[in-house]
């Protein structure tokens, strides 16, 4: 099948959701531009500060929820069921789930002066809620930067040629943030100055690889995470976010291009089976793509980062859904590259374990952008995944610290990070990512149910209708629990202690979660 029509077809899709679908919820919400956000009511010098401009807000966010999720998901979903199946999910869930929920996150969040979405889970459910809904997203937090971590590190040991462009954007990133707010110079001159900077960094890293042992790489990775994510963000969350977003501009761009030019057939088979050896289409495929649909770390980062910087409510359609069609993008992208590189009949199991998802995409990547980058595709490729697993460590371990202090009342922000490394470098040194990602995807999946039933008794506290947050919530909770269900059986099986831990815990949180949720729709439909 043409792989362009596809393209075309799901881009239009996408299109469709941004222009026409965003706008019921921006009726919904009721979009006012001229009431004052928090970045201005609450500001801080540290996290509640104004971006300089929306195009920076957008790159941090889209940075942040972009990472390897949209890469690593789809490609291990094609690899077991097929390619359409992978691609419907990404196309239907990022506008009639994702999107919902990343828009209503954040505006949300902006009504209720930049608090989380556990914060908000407080007054619009119950005190219990918020508790349980904080240890339930810190939990989820540990698991994203244990395997991006992981993931990270090993791409470094496998490939020592991005080591000095994916490390090399941090300096960058403090001059250009030093630039933007201190010196304010021209925005066009020093982004100018950035993106130069990024090239250099790109071409000499293939010139003077890195190398270093796996243990090396996690260890500056995790002293990278406690740094970034104690300075304020304007020195090097927003401007280092704001110049990756160019990389991913500029290899969506790239790629998209080279897919028109080359036009490759998609040779894998559509659909492969409906049984694999890691669940049943539904609901793994569903939690398995996580990122690439809907995700539960969005919500984190709508409400968690994104809401406290926000200069406008005008923004928000373009920061909320604009950003998860825009990972969509990238999604698709991923399913097009990876079933373009396999033929009928091969061993896609065999070549997803040899290969692994990141060498399976850069190869596929490497394969539409011949054209256009020659032999480096798959360096080019890998270089720009990994400038955003490190964006999303450190605002993941920012995220995490703002909940630790809320719920266990931490005050040193010093203290409370270090505990959060502790605990995900345990997981990461452990050398289990494999293993770990099926839990990653089904909590984080989890999450998301849990943040849309939250929108969900907010809207109804404001009398308004509540279908369009409640449906996916149902549909996501049940997909979710049947794949914990799924799991728990089989880590039981291989005696997987500390996986069936996390599982057990992960279960028992939603079904209090949502004995919280219905009683908040009963009392309101009591006193209605």
């Amino acid at each position: 099948m043409n792989s362009a029509i596809i393209a075309l077809v799901s881009v239009l899709a996408l299109i469709w959701g941004y222009v026409f679908y965003c706008r019921k919820l921006e009726k919904l919400w009721k979009i006012d531009p001229k009431r004052q956000t928090p970045a201005f009511s609450k500001y801080d010098s540290v996290d509640y500060i104004p971006a300089k401009n929306w195009l920076m807000l957008f790159g941090h966010h889209f940075s942040s929820i972009a990472g390897a999720g949209p890469i690593i998901g789809p490609v291990i979903a094609v690899m077991l069921w097929g390619w359409l199946p992978t691609l419907i999910w990404i196309v239907l869930g990022s506008i009639f789930i994702g999107g919902i929920h990343d828009f209503g996150s954040l505006v949300t969040s902006i009504r209720e002066n930049g608090s989380s979405i556990a914060d908000i889970a407080k007054h619009s459910i119950s005190k219990r809620a918020k508790v349980i809904m904080s240890l339930f997203v810190w939990l989820a937090l540990i698991l994203v930067i244990a395997v991006f971590a992981y993931l990270c590190a090993d791409t470094f040991v496998k490939k020592p040629r991005i080591v000095l462009p994916s490390l090399g954007i941090i300096p960058v990133a403090l001059l250009v943030g030093y630039l933007f707010y201190y010196k304010r110079i021209n925005t066009v001159l020093v982004t100018a100055l950035g993106v130069i900077c990024l090239v250099n960094l790109i071409y000499a890293g293939n010139v003077f690889p890195i190398n270093a042992g796996l243990t090396t790489w996690l260890l500056i990775l995790f002293g990278y995470c406690f740094v970034a994510s104690i300075l304020p963000v304007n020195i090097l969350l927003q401007p280092r976010d704001y110049l990756s977003s160019f990389l991913l501009f500029f290899g969506i761009g790239a790629g998209y291009l080279g897919l028109v030019i080359s036009r490759p057939k998609l040779t894998m088979p559509y659909f492969i089976s409906y049984s694999s050896t890691e669940g049943y289409l539904w609901p793994a495929l569903f939690v398995t793509v996580a990122c690439g649909a809907v995700s539960g770390f969005h919500a984190l980062i709508s409400s968690g980062t994104s809401s406290k910087q926000i200069a406008t409510e005008a923004h928000a359609r373009r920061i909320g859904f604009g950003a998860m069609s825009a990972e969509a993008l990238v999604a698709i992208l991923t399913v097009i590259a990876t079933a373009a590189i396999f033929n009928p009949g091969d061993n896609y199991a065999g070549e997803l374990k040899n290969l692994s998802p990141i060498g399976i995409y850069g190869k596929g990547y490497g394969f539409l952008t011949k054209s256009i980058f020659g032999l480096n595709g798959s360096f080019i490729a890998i270089t720009i995944l990994n400038a955003f697993i490190l964006t999303t460590l450190d605002t993941a371990t920012r995220i995490c610290r703002y909940i630790a202090e809320e719920v266990f009342n931490i005050k040193n922000r010093y203290f409370s990070t270090i505990a959060i490394i502790i605990l995900s470098a345990a997981l990461a040194f452990s050398g289990k990512w494999n293993r770990i990602w099926p839990a990653f995807g089904a909590s984080n999946q989890l999450v998301a149910a849990l943040a849309l039933f939250v929108l969900s008794c907010w809207l109804l506290a404001k009398k308004k209708p509540v279908k369009m947050t409640l449906l996916p919530a149902l549909f996501m909770l049940l997909t979710t629990i049947g794949s914990l269900a799924y799991q728990m059986v089989k880590y039981i099986r291989n005696k997987d202690i500390i996986l069936l831990i996390i599982i057990l815990f992960l279960i028992s949180l939603s079904g209090f979660m949502l004995y919280e949720v219905i009683n908040t729709f009963l009392r309101k439909e009591k006193h209605a």
